[in-house]
């Protein structure tokens, strides 16, 4: 089973990466958000994984909260929601040849940690991006986890939406890592589940509400594994 893994692991990322490159040629060819939905929906069909979707996508949410395991997070989102998506990552990816210029084409939005003159340049690109009708989507963790255990969540986060006042809809990916884990060279297809909770307002007022969502999505994502394992 683990050299099967290691094998599909190899095929995925071959797709991963050539879907990455498609998403490149086509910015130049259609409009925002055709080129990653298309490169995204490539790795989908190619690698055959598949999606049950619980809860209701908001249709005037402004900004997504997602917890981060795995490198198929981002083609997982990009298939379920229709959205014009700009993602805010840090600043090292979009400087890494290839996939940061993947990044840059869509005008994704870089965010250099401990820097204040960053967080003026994150808070201005995010109401550019606003003002497109783009929806801000996050990973409040900052980077992948690595165990079943959501990290703190990034006070950047809660800037951007206390700023704006944002409408965020928090959503829950359950184990994404048990399907594509780059730093154990492992792939194994199955259905992953993708959990929308209720969306709400960003409270400036509030200022333990990213925490207590943290709170909140962790016990989701337990009770989910809870539930898994006791039904089998």
């Amino acid at each position: 089973m683990q050299i099967l893994a290691r094998i599909n692991w190899f095929f995925a990322t071959i797709i991963i990466f050539s879907a990455l490159a498609l998403s490149i040629l086509l910015h130049f060819i259609l409009p925002r958000p055709y080129p990653r939905k298309i490169s995204s929906w490539m790795i989908r069909r190619l690698t055959f994984f598949s999606t049950e979707v619980v809860g209701k996508e908001a249709d005037d949410v402004e900004m997504f909260f997602i917890n981060h395991q795995s490198d198929l997070d981002i083609g997982i989102m990009e298939t379920i929601t229709k959205k014009d998506l700009t993602w805010v990552a840090k600043d090292s990816l979009f400087r890494v040849p290839f996939f940061g210029y993947a990044m840059t084409l869509p005008e994704d939005i870089p965010v250099e940690r401990e820097n204040k003159k960053s967080l003026l340049k994150l808070l201005k690109d995010a109401k550019d991006r606003l003002k497109k009708k783009r929806v801000i989507t996050m990973f409040p963790e900052g980077t992948r986890s690595r165990t079943k255990r959501m990290l703190p969540f990034k006070p950047g986060a809660k800037i951007i939406a206390d700023k704006f006042e944002l409408k965020v809809q928090p959503i829950v990916l359950i184990d994404t890592a048990g399907c594509y884990d780059v730093k154990t060279f492992y792939y194994m297809p199955k259905t992953i589940k993708v959990i929308f909770l209720e969306p709400f307002v960003a409270d400036k007022n509030d200022p333990n509400w990213l925490k207590n969502l943290r709170e909140k999505m962790q016990k989701v994502y337990d009770d989910e594994l809870h539930n898994s394992s006791s039904n089998r």
